[in-house]
């Protein structure tokens, strides 16, 4: 009920007022089953925007901090957060990625849409990154269509670090559903994992027409703010990482 006066009611006019998005290819999200969207990740406001799009709910895997703050704007955060139906991931890695994966699963397996940004974090500079694997591994194991989406404007209109977003207009596109059923029963094989990653990434990238980089975003990021001349260690692919 809070979902629906939310999106229809308080949120979804505001933010069709600020950002008069220009919309395509949205008949490309299925109108009825299990489906992922996954898309790239610019700002703060992609978690709302989207959603407020797309006539079916969309279940984001949000990071747990958005859960745990502390005083009454944590509290607001997290009863907000919970409110919207977003599931709160720890973004610690292994086993932790492993329980992202059943989360994720578990909302596909109830025949809804799963958004997530295979990136894992939002984007410093508005470029793409490299993918990460989770949403390959639970589209393979679900069996179930990925639905590239590209967010264009949401860079400038709220970059990392502004609190309030600026009044423009966005676009938001939507591409053709992407089926991997020849990878069906190889959501173990890092191989498979990666090709399917690959491909989600350039048809996410052929959408939003950004520069790529075959970095991971966190990567590049901790590069940037390093002091010169030392250099970070680069960390493994570890699936799914929720966004920031």
């Amino acid at each position: 009920m809070f979902y629906q006066v939310l999106k229809y009611v308080f949120l979804g006019p505001l933010l069709r007022l600020l950002f008069r998005p220009h919309v395509e290819g949205l008949d490309n999200v299925p109108p009825a089953g299990a489906a992922i969207i996954a898309g790239n990740h610019l700002s703060f406001s992609d978690h709302f925007v989207m959603p407020v799009i797309v006539p079916r709910r969309v279940t984001f895997l949000a990071k747990a901090e958005y859960f745990t703050g502390p005083g009454v704007r944590g509290r607001l955060t997290a009863a907000f957060f919970r409110g919207v139906g977003q599931i709160p991931v720890d973004r610690s890695g292994g086993k932790a990625a492993q329980a992202a994966l059943k989360s994720g699963l578990a909302v596909l397996r109830k025949g809804r849409v799963l958004g997530i940004y295979p990136e894992g974090t939002r984007s410093h500079d508005g470029r793409l990154y490299k993918g990460r694997t989770g949403v390959a591994a639970m589209a393979i194991k679900a069996q179930v269509p990925v639905v590239p989406c590209a967010m264009i404007g949401t860079f400038e209109a709220q970059p990392t670090g502004r609190r309030l977003p600026r009044a423009m207009r966005i676009t938001i596109r939507f591409g053709t559903p992407l089926e991997f059923g020849r990878f069906a029963g190889l959501d173990g094989e890092h191989a498979a994992l990666r090709a399917v990653t690959d491909e989600i990434m350039y048809e996410i990238l052929r959408l939003s027409g950004q520069e790529y980089v075959d970095m991971y975003a966190n990567e590049a990021k901790a590069r940037q703010q390093a002091p010169r001349g030392l250099t970070r260690r680069l960390r493994p692919d570890r699936g799914v990482r929720s966004s920031d």
